[in-house]
């Protein structure tokens, strides 16, 4: 189940990168409240996910390129400092009550730009420090350090928002990007500039030619992108569901989100222990369905308890889902294209969320947020199935 742990470097890097995801989970949760108690908006809270991503899918292909060419090591290591700076910038105008929701769109944009070159770098260093050996494992038990987060992380922020203020929370996630610094100081040294005379339009012509060359990388990142588009969406919707629909506060927000990341936390850790199992495709398509009707399920829910149980199997299926999908594109894409196939991954994973934070956004305002809920985990559904009747060779994955 941790067989990736054993090599040297990477268990460095993974323990680095918890510490920090713990900190931006804690963030995710007090930002999400404090634009809800500044704006009562389920609309802005959209706009804020829209911010904080839209970079992604402008800048995460030059991202690749960028990832491609250089040392990731030294890409992540400057990453980190800015999201360190952001966090603390935030934390400082909260405390001093300087913040409105003008100042927090400026800093999810600029949290979006930093992350556009930050997540291709972060994906395809995996592959350097482990190998391929262990690369199923490696990124199984990464979706275990991000879901355990998004269990520790909102727990934290439920209880210390009432503690130290939402300023406290912002505070500890900056500190908790030293961790993470840190660690990419410690470990090896990675591969070196790579000589390149050709411009990063050129380059990333290069890397979607590649993509739509390969029908079954194709049908992969179309399945994140319906999962972005209308299904993860969800989530930055929480505030208003615990609110106007369970009407359980900041305390039943944290419980609510960490049972996604619970749920998120059981299913990496039975792909960890099943291993670089057989089927995987089979395993895709029906798991990207059970996923639709989960979320259909979720959104009928009115009972507290019930809506849990409902998160903890949403949480359970998604990511994992998302990790299968991860390992195949990096085990069927050769070491000079990996940066710019997952630039194109995080574009359909984090770069299209913002579309669907507007879409689901505008839709809960309208029609109210269980209707919107609803609707988006049929639209997931009637797509999915299409996906599957175009690219049938997914299934053979």
């Amino acid at each position: 189940m941790f067989s990736s742990l054993k090599v040297k470097h990477f268990r460095i890097y993974w323990m680095g990168m918890f510490v920090s995801l713990i900190g931006t989970s804690m963030q995710f949760v007090a930002q999400s409240w404090l634009v809800f108690q500044l704006t009562n908006s389920a609309f802005l809270l959209g706009v804020v996910g829209f911010l904080g991503a839209i970079p992604i899918f402008l800048f995460s292909l030059f991202g690749g390129v960028l990832a491609d060419r250089v040392n990731k090591r030294n890409i992540l290591i400057f990453t980190q400092i800015v999201f360190m700076f952001l966090a603390f910038l935030l934390a400082t105008l909260t405390q001093f009550k300087l913040i409105n929701p003008a100042q927090i769109m400026f800093i999810a944009l600029l949290n979006g730009v930093i992350m556009a070159f930050d997540a291709p770098a972060r994906q395809s260093i995996i592959v350097e420090l482990v190998g391929k050996e262990h690369l199923f494992n490696a990124i199984t038990l990464n979706s275990v350090a991000f879901n355990s987060s998004r269990i520790i992380g909102p727990a934290i922020a439920g209880v210390l928002i009432s503690v130290i203020g939402m300023s406290g929370c912002f505070y500890l996630n900056g500190v908790s990007f030293l961790a993470v610094i840190a660690a990419l100081f410690w470990i090896k040294q990675g591969r070196g500039l790579i000589q390149n005379n050709n411009s990063a339009f050129k380059d990333i012509k290069e890397g979607l030619v590649f993509i739509r060359s390969h029908r079954s990388i194709l049908g992969l990142v179309s399945m994140v992108a319906v999962m972005s588009l209308f299904g993860i969406s969800y989530v930055i919707l929480m505030p208003v569901f615990a609110s106007d629909v369970l009407h359980v506060g900041v305390r039943g927000l944290g419980v609510l989100m960490s049972s996604i990341g619970l749920g998120a936390l059981i299913g990496s850790l039975i792909l960890a222990r099943l291993g670089d199992f057989k089927y995987k495709g089979k395993f895709l398509i029906w798991s990207v369905f059970l996923f639709s009707l989960l979320l259909i399920n979720f959104s009928l829910s009115k009972n507290y308890i019930w809506s849990v149980v409902s998160l903890i199997s949403l949480g359970g299926i998604s990511i994992p889902t998302t990790a299968v999908i991860n390992t195949l594109l990096q085990v069927k894409v050769p070491d000079e294209f990996r940066g710019r196939v997952m630039s194109l991954f995080m574009i359909t994973f984090a770069g299209i969320m913002p579309f669907g934070s507007l879409i689901s956004g505008s839709l809960a305002q309208a029609i109210g947020i269980s209707a919107a809920l609803f609707l988006c985990g049929l639209i997931c559904f009637i797509l999915f199935m299409s996906i599957s009747l175009l690219f049938p060779g997914l299934k053979d994955l």
